[in-house]
C-alpha cells in the first residue's frame, strides 16, 4: 500500500512538473490559438479580433492565431462554446458588452459569465452615435427631442437585433427621454443602417465602427455621441455629447474584452494578458482602432482583476435597464 501511494505521489508530481513546463512554454510552436468571436465575420467585433490577433501573434512568438466566428442567439452560442472549450490557453474568447447583458437578457443560460471564465483584460471602448435618416426634419438634437415628442407612437428606432449594442443604446435613449418608440430589429447593423439611409426607419444609436463612414459621407444625419467627452475622430469631432445636451449620465460605450475558459492555468492567462497589453501599445493596432472610432483601454481594466470587477458593475448597470424595459431574449 505504501509503495502504491509513493508511486502515485511521484506520478502526480511528475504530471505537475510537465504541466508547469508546458505553461512556461506557451504557446508551443506549431500549435494554433483559436479566438472565438460570437458574431459574424466582417462586423465590428470581428474587426477588433482580427486586428488584435495580428498584433498578439507577434507578441507570442509568431504563433498562428485563427478566428472562429461562432455567431447566433445574441452571442450566447459562441460564448457557450468558449465556456466548454479545453482550458489550455489555445481557445480564447473575444466579445463585447454582451458579456454583461446576457445574464439578464437570457434567464436560462447554460453557463455563468462570472464563474466559467478567466478574465484576460479589456481591449477598447467603442463610442456610440445617435443618427437619423437623411429626410428626418430634425437637424439637431433639440429638434430631435421635439420631433419625437410630437410623434409619439410613430417614431421607428432601428437596432441590430435583441441584445445588440444598438438595441441596448436604444433602450437607454428611450429611458433618458422618457419616450416610447417602436423598435425595429434587424439581423445585424448593416441592414439597419441601409434602411436608415433609405429612409425606411427614423433613428439608430450604433457604434462608431458602423456609423463613422456614413456620417463622413453625409449619408445620415448625426446628432450626438454617447461618451462623456467629445471625440477626436475627424468625422465625429464636432458632434456634441448627449450628456451636454441634457441627457444626464448618458454614457454608453461598447467595450471589448478577452477571456479564457475557467481553469486555464494562471501562467498562461498571464502570458495572454501581457501579449494583449503589449498589443494595446502597438502603433499599427492603435491606428486601425482609431480609424474605427475606438478608444484603446489604458486603465485598470486591462488587468484581469480590474476587467472582472468592471464586468460585475456592468452586469448591475444593464440589469436595471433591461428589467425596467421588460424585454428578454428567451
Amino acid at each position: 500500500m505504501k509503495t502504491f501511494f509513493k508511486i502515485a505521489t511521484v506520478a502526480l508530481a511528475a504530471a505537475a512538473a510537465v504541466s508547469s513546463h508546458a505553461d512556461s512554454n506557451y504557446p508551443v510552436a506549431g500549435k494554433t490559438i483559436t479566438i472565438i468571436v460570437p458574431f459574424t465575420a466582417g462586423g465590428p467585433t470581428d474587426k477588433v479580433a482580427r486586428d488584435l490577433a495580428e498584433s498578439m501573434r507577434k507578441q507570442l512568438g509568431n504563433a498562428t492565431i485563427v478566428i472562429d466566428n461562432a455567431d447566433g442567439a445574441g452571442s450566447t452560442i459562441g460564448i457557450g462554446k468558449a465556456a466548454r472549450a479545453k482550458n489550455d490557453g489555445y481557445t480564447l474568447l473575444l466579445t463585447h458588452i454582451a458579456m454583461s447583458t446576457i445574464p439578464t437578457l437570457y434567464r436560462k443560460l447554460p453557463f455563468n459569465v462570472l464563474n466559467d471564465f478567466e478574465y484576460a483584460g479589456i481591449i477598447n471602448d467603442v463610442p456610440m452615435t445617435l443618427i437619423g435618416r437623411p429626410t428626418l426634419p430634425a437637424k439637431n438634437f433639440a429638434e430631435v427631442k421635439d420631433w419625437v415628442g410630437k410623434n409619439q407612437g410613430k417614431v421607428n428606432l432601428a437596432n441590430a437585433g435583441v441584445g445588440s449594442a444598438s438595441h441596448l443604446c436604444g433602450l437607454m435613449f428611450q429611458s433618458a427621454l422618457q419616450q416610447d418608440m417602436t423598435p425595429v430589429p434587424y439581423k445585424g447593423a448593416a441592414p439597419a443602417i441601409a434602411d436608415l439611409m433609405g429612409n425606411q426607419v427614423d433613428l439608430l444609436c450604433d457604434q462608431t465602427t458602423n456609423t463613422t463612414s456614413q456620417i463622413a459621407a453625409k449619408k445620415v444625419q448625426a446628432y450626438g455621441v454617447t461618451t462623456t467627452k467629445q471625440l477626436t475622430t475627424p468625422a465625429l469631432k464636432d458632434l456634441p455629447t448627449l450628456q451636454s445636451l441634457g441627457l444626464k449620465d448618458f454614457n454608453v460605450t461598447i467595450w471589448h474584452g478577452l477571456y479564457a475558459p475557467k481553469g486555464t492555468p494562471a501562467e498562461v492567462v498571464k502570458k495572454v494578458n501581457e501579449a494583449m497589453k503589449t498589443s494595446l501599445k502597438d502603433p499599427e493596432f492603435i491606428k486601425r482602432q482609431e480609424a474605427l472610432g475606438a478608444v484603446i483601454a489604458s486603465d485598470d481594466r486591462i488587468n484581469p482583476a480590474g476587467h472582472k470587477k468592471f464586468v460585475e458593475s456592468e452586469i448591475a448597470k444593464w440589469g436595471k435597464v433591461i428589467k425596467a424595459a421588460g424585454i428578454y431574449a428567451d
